[in-house]
């Protein structure tokens, strides 16, 4: 039943991912660069969940790690015109490995703490790397941040919103396909025995703090993809998109949609990026909508929305209908 489960599920984002890839291109300028926008968040997010998901580990830092891909294009590209052409495919694994060796310092901090500390901790180590990004200004630009000169063009065109969606969404793929086979893995499996019995996988012989150490290091590598994308969507990259808000945005999204789902972080990506778009243009007091949204989210759907085939099949069934599926790994 299980399996026949996963087989749907897994069909049904198929076919979804499909439809935003074949109906994108052909819509309006506005909503593709929406979609971009969602599909760069969606990775940010993705990253959080291999966190908090599947290691249990809520970090409101992540936001740092963009920064830091973020960044590195933006000074490499105004400066020394390096990713303008074919070497932007050089940029984003340098940019992805920078975002990695930062997280790999601050976890020897942050692995020191767990649950209220280790979210204090990487709050705290997120707002350094924003007032260094606020203060350094003959490196960032301080408070006016670096714009980007034009996206580049090396056979294929970036500077076409269509084309750069197109390999915004080719990244994404890679990047669900990725952690998917990550947390499927027999270290996947562990990072989820971890976060639900620490002390119990410590008996069984299991290096628990290597291992939540590797799942921060891996999420900070994806947190700076999302940095090398969003510098070249934004065209600028400042301060203001690596304060605190933006990774409580990017932990929000993963429990918008489900944690321990990866396919959950995308949902709430998507309804967060649109609704905050949508609302902005209609009212001047939008956040308490989206504010009310992730309340009412987190006191009746606790496992997010991926949660609701699962508490519908419960009560069809005649069982408990409210509890909490936060736990439950969606196909």
């Amino acid at each position: 039943m299980s399996i026949a489960r996963g087989s749907r599920g897994a069909l049904a984002v198929g076919v979804v991912l499909l439809a935003v890839l074949l109906v994108t291109p052909h819509s309006g300028s506005y909503i593709i660069v929406l979609v971009t926008h969602a599909l760069i968040f969606a990775i940010l997010a993705m990253s959080v969940d291999l966190l908090l998901g599947y290691t249990g580990l809520p970090s409101l830092g992540q936001a740092a790690y963009l920064g830091m891909g973020g960044y590195l294009t933006a000074i490499l590209a105004e400066r020394y015109q390096f990713g303008l052409d074919w070497t932007f495919w050089l940029v984003v694994p340098a940019g992805m490995l920078f975002a990695a060796a930062t997280a790999a310092f601050f976890g020897l901090f942050a692995m020191r703490a767990a649950g209220v500390y280790f979210l204090m901790i990487t709050l705290a180590l997120g707002m350094c790397v924003w007032g260094l990004a606020y203060r350094w200004n003959s490196v960032t630009g301080g408070d006016n941040g670096i714009i980007m000169p034009p996206r580049p063009q090396f056979g294929i065109d970036l500077a076409d919103d269509v084309t750069f969606f197109h390999v915004v969404f080719g990244f994404f793929i890679a990047t669900l396909a990725l952690l998917r086979l990550l947390t499927r893995s027999p270290f996947g499996r562990s990072l989820v025995g971890i976060r639900e019995n620490e002390a119990r996988m410590r008996v069984l012989g299991y290096d628990t703090w290597l291992h939540r150490y590797i799942a921060f290091v891996i999420a900070g590598a994806f947190g700076g993809l999302a940095g090398v994308l969003w510098a070249h969507a934004h065209g600028l990259m400042s301060p203001e998109d690596i304060v605190l808000a933006t990774s409580v945005d990017a932990l929000l999204m993963v429990v918008l949609g489900g944690p321990g789902s990866l396919v959950g972080g995308t949902i709430g990506a998507a309804i967060v990026v649109f609704l905050r778009e949508y609302l902005s243009t209609l009212v001047a007091w939008w956040q308490y909508v989206l504010g009310a949204v992730y309340v009412l989210t987190i006191l009746y759907l606790p496992g997010g929305l991926l949660s609701i085939p699962d508490r519908w099949r419960r009560r069809r069934r005649g069982g408990p209908g409210g509890e909490d599926e936060s736990r439950a790994v969606s196909p």
